[in-house]
């Protein structure tokens, strides 16, 4: 077998290198998700970064809850299964990530992109918000653009001028090389000048270059540029000409675009929309688990339902059953009869009814609290609320005012308006510094330098002697005849070219820059009365939620009594039937309103129930109440909570 030599190009190498680097990035991402990878590999710069494929199976506590064919649910296992599992977050987990891309992008120099602050409402069931505003976040999918969420036009703001200002460089340095060669043959009308009829011409290069710029507004550029001429012509007294020489240019502004504020304006606003970023996951969390809660409640209400229901059925076809017996014996009239089977068709069908609505809730709650419903086990798996209504307990009602300051302090909305203030401070700041005359200081040195060996056919001429005889010139040369000796004349300052100079730049009028500074600040303050009025619409909010809380808590107290008397009525009716004193038609009635009363009472209690989580939402307790932590949330992994 016989092996072949081969070269491989440069090129060829980096690509190999890239492809190696690659796999080793996607091993990275598979530990690491929803970061970006890091590698002490240069090479890395130029490889994709992949991220996983988004895990869809379902957590590991749904199993250990499931018990006799029934998922067994408390409030505490929703909220934490949500947490896990629950694509909404799911889904808004990765605008953190995304935010991080932004800060890495604004670092070099590169325009921030914008971060969404909206929250994710993909999962039915459950409505969250409150009088004003509604539910929290804007648009599907969370895709509301720009900081603050308030995207072009959103909520009647603006942000078209965010992060206005000079220009600003790109800070990652770049190298720039150029190699190559070039053949050129140019015809001539005449001797004289070369002493060739066509004049052959072979050029090789080798160019280099460097190019930083810094966050002062300042900008470098170092040039080193190498060429290797051979001509065919005897009139040129080197041959090759070899050739080097370098410039260092050094630009710095003095007006705009100088210093930190104008040239950091990027990243300072990236890292604000991580801010944001961040605030806006916690406020997705919170209209999450606000949901998880309401679908929670909702559920527990039709399973309470349900059982009444189911209750009332059977006592009606035990009354029926007992009203044929006594037609049999001839001691009540059919019309009795009559009136117990009605009875017991119509309870029937609000039976059916209670079922199917159960059955709902029960989709929606697994919907809400699973990534994959494909398992048709599950899919039509009952889930059994183990949290009942009865238990619940009426808290005493806190003073509006404490309320109020709460919800002022803690609530995102507010906190993602306080972050977009000062994004659009930083901008109205570049936007003044960007009215100024563009005035920079420029200057540069370099050097060149010549070599080459003399041309053995270059044809100097003769001097004439006394004796009329032409006797040939020498050839000589001053320069030296290897690259080397050019080289070391480039850097010896033997040949230097320097400058030192001002560029300026005044626009006439400046009406561009002009209008945009004005704008900025006409957005700002725009962005300032927004900001008072979210304010007072979460101060209508709380107040609306508090005296929801006090409305319902006097339901359940209204309906609880209600219960009661219709308990109370329908013992004294069984006993006067089982006593021979009451008929069956009155025992089926007073057990029919008995029946009402404490669906009554289950549904005032669910609206209670729903009032404090609307209560928590608006004053922005739902997490500490919760005992939820936002880390745990952020990873998907909720320890601290037991099944």
């Amino acid at each position: 077998m016989k092996i072949r030599a081969f070269h491989t190009s440069p090129l060829l190498l980096l690509g190999m290198l890239i492809s190696f680097t690659m796999g080793a990035s996607a091993q990275t991402d598979v530990s690491v998700p929803y970061q970006m990878p890091k590698s002490a590999n240069p090479f890395s710069a130029y490889a994709p970064s992949q991220v996983p494929e988004p895990q869809l199976t379902n957590s590991p506590l749904i199993d250990q809850l499931i018990r006799d064919g029934k998922l067994n649910l408390s409030l505490k296992d929703a909220i934490r299964l949500a947490l896990e599992d629950n694509l909404d977050i799911a889904i808004a987990r990765y605008n953190l990530p995304i935010a991080n891309t932004d800060i890495l992008r604004t670092q070099a120099g590169g325009v921030f992109r914008g971060v969404n602050a909206g929250v994710v409402q993909g999962t039915p069931g459950g409505g969250v918000g409150g009088f004003g505003t509604g539910a929290p976040g804007a648009g599907a999918g969370g895709t509301t653009s720009g900081a603050g969420g308030a995207g072009a036009g959103a909520a009647g703001l603006v942000q078209s001028t965010l992060g206005i200002g000079a220009p600003v460089s790109v800070y990652d340095p770049a190298i720039i090389a150029t190699v190559g060669g070039q053949h050129l043959t140019l015809p001539l009308a005449n001797l004289q000048t070369y002493g060739v009829p066509l004049l052959k011409t072979n050029i090789g290069q080798a160019n280099f270059g460097y190019s930083q710029a810094f966050s002062t507004g300042t900008s470098l550029l170092f040039q080193f540029n190498n060429s290797r001429e051979t001509y065919n012509s005897p009139y040129v007294n080197v041959t090759p000409v070899l050739s080097s020489m370098f410039q260092l240019t050094i630009q710095q502004q003095l007006l705009a675009g100088f210093g930190f504020g104008p040239n950091l304006r990027y990243l300072h606003i990236a890292k604000n929309n991580k801010k944001i970023s961040d605030i806006a996951f916690k406020d997705q969390v919170i209209a999450t688990v606000t949901q998880i809660e309401n679908i929670y409640w909702d559920l527990v209400n039709a399973y309470e339902q349900a059982e009444v229901n189911e209750q009332s059925l059977t006592f009606a076809q035990q009354s029926l059953d007992n009203a044929k017996k006594q037609l049999q014996l001839e001691s009540i009239p059919a019309m009795d009869v009559m009136r117990a089977e009605a009875e017991v068709s119509r309870r029937a069908q609000d039976l059916t009814v209670a079922r199917t609505s159960l059955q709902l809730e029960e989709l929606l709650m697994k919907n809400a609290l699973t990534r994959n419903l494909d398992d048709p086990v599950l899919a039509s798996m009952p889930v059994v609320p183990t949290d009942r209504l009865e238990g619940a307990q009426i808290s005493p009602a806190r003073p509006v005012q404490d309320l109020i300051t709460e919800a002022l302090h803690d609530r995102p909305e507010l906190q993602e308006s306080d972050v977009d203030l000062v994004n659009r401070q930083i901008t109205r700041q570049a936007a003044k510094n960007n009215l100024l005359p563009s005035l920079a200081f420029v200057g540069f040195y370099g050097g060149s330098g010549l070599a080459g060996p003399l041309n053995p056919t270059y044809n100097v001429g003769c001097v004439t002697n006394s004796s009329g005889q032409c006797i040939p010139i020498a050839n000589s040369s001053t320069v030296p005849t290897n690259f080397a000796g050019a080289l070391e004349n480039t850097f010896n300052n033997t040949a230097p070219d320097y400058y030192v100079g001002l560029s300026l730049n005044i626009p006439i009028r400046n009406r561009i820059a002009k209008a945009d500074q004005y704008r900025s600040e006409l957005e700002y303050r725009q962005a300032q009365l927004r900001r008072e009025e979210l304010r007072n619409q979460i101060r209508i909010e709380v107040r609306n939620a508090e005296y929801a809380l006090e409305q319902t808590a006097a339901r359940v107290d209204a309906a609880r009594k209600s219960r009661d008397l219709a308990q109370r009525t329908f013992d004294i009716t069984k006993k006067e039937q089982d006593l021979g004193a009451g008929s069956p038609f009155q025992t089926l009635s007073a057990q029919h309103d008995l029946a009402l009363a404490q669906l009554d009472l289950v549904t005032a209690m669910t609206v209670y129930e729903k009032a404090s989580v609307e209560l928590d939402r608006a004053t922005a307790n739902t997490l500490e109440d919760n005992g939820i932590q936002i880390q745990a949330a952020i990873e998907g992994r909720v320890t601290n909570a037991a099944p």
